[in-house]
């Protein structure tokens, strides 16, 4: 008897053990047929999600002027999501005022761009990628939250517009950038220059430039290099004197010197016969000079003689000269009167 139930006992021992493992195995698959599923949902949202974007991003997409152009404007788009990448036959990117914190590294991969235009956003950095892009022409970066331009941007070799302006915290430029030998044009306004970074005075193609509102307090001596440049904007700056070799540039037509701090006017600029317009406003100058009136003038004709400023120029020049003068011949009265009284 005692074999028996040793036996019975073993027996049903062993149906138990096998049947909590049949039940393990069963709430295992069910775990895993669960997960399986939590993810394929997951994904599916993922999916649905991504298709949403594209959509979106789809309607944005427009042909103008013969050019494909992505074109966003006052909508949240903060980080430029990496399905954009569908779209890389774009060759212009409008973006405006969307909040966007940073330019993808993926910009690489939009090889046809010919213009991006990110400005006022809140890009804080422009990354080392932008340098592959050979075939962009415009770049437009202003009202923005720039701090650093990287050396790569070099590489842009058919940039022509460059726009960097109200980056309030950007005050200075990689040396490399002097190698942009298309760049026409320029703005670097509204920033926190205390020099004229020396590529740009080094830019051989350089037509205007635009460096007002920042903290200039000189010019370099070489200014004269920017053969090529036609129109200069200095506004208010901290300039207290020019460079003698600011009458050497002959191309310059347009010189902006408003709201500084400069005190007399080089006489050797009487010689800039290109200069078409110039302004002087809001300068300590040391003399005080009064255009004479002008008989039957239309009004147009003087809002233009105010403006331009040249014939201030010429009569300051001319005022300083004669003033040099009298006080030279009145040395010479007093030195003779003095050798005179010694003999």
């Amino acid at each position: 008897m005692v074999g028996v139930v040793v036996c019975s006992s073993v027996s049903s021992i062993k149906a138990l053990w096998e049947t909590r493992i049949k039940r393990g195995r069963e709430e295992e698959e069910q775990r895993r047929t669960t997960s399986r599923g939590g993810t394929t949902g997951r994904l599916s949202v993922r999916v649905w999600e991504d298709r949403a974007v594209l959509a979106r991003l789809k309607e944005k997409l427009q042909m103008e002027d013969g050019r494909l152009v992505l074109r966003i404007e006052q909508e949240e788009w903060k980080i430029l999501p990496g399905c954009l990448i569908q779209f890389i036959q774009a060759q212009e990117w409008q973006i405006h005022r969307t909040g966007l914190l940073k330019i993808p590294r993926f910009i690489s991969s939009f090889q046809n761009l010919l213009v991006l235009d990110l400005s006022r956003n809140a890009v804080a950095e422009v990354p080392k990628q932008i340098g592959t892009l050979t075939r962009l022409r415009e770049l437009l970066l202003s009202y923005n939250r720039i701090q650093f331009v990287p050396e790569e941007l070099s590489g842009c070799e058919s940039l022509e517009r460059l726009e960097l302006a109200m980056n309030p915290n950007l005050n200075e430029l990689p040396d490399q950038l002097r190698t942009l030998t298309r760049l026409q044009y320029l703005d670097l306004s509204m920033n926190d220059f205390s020099l004229l970074p020396d590529c740009v005075v080094a830019m051989p193609g350089l037509e205007w430039l635009d460096m007002g509102g920042n903290r200039l307090q000189r010019l370099p001596d070489d200014i004269h290099r920017m053969e090529k440049l036609h129109t200069l904007w200095l506004q208010r700056n901290e300039l207290e004197k020019l460079p003698v070799n600011i009458s050497r540039m002959a191309s310059l037509d347009t010189l902006v010197l408003s709201s500084n701090r400069l005190t007399d006017i080089p006489s050797l600029m009487e010689d800039m016969t290109n200069l078409r317009f110039v302004n002087f406003r809001d300068n300590p100058l040391t003399m005080d000079v009064t255009l004479p009136p002008r008989k039957k003038v239309a009004e147009d004709d003087e809002d233009d003689r105010e403006m331009f400023g040249r014939e201030f120029m010429q009569m300051y020049i001319q005022e300083a000269r004669k003033r040099s003068y009298a006080v030279l011949n009145m040395h010479c009265v007093n030195q003779i009167d003095e050798d005179s009284a010694d003999k």
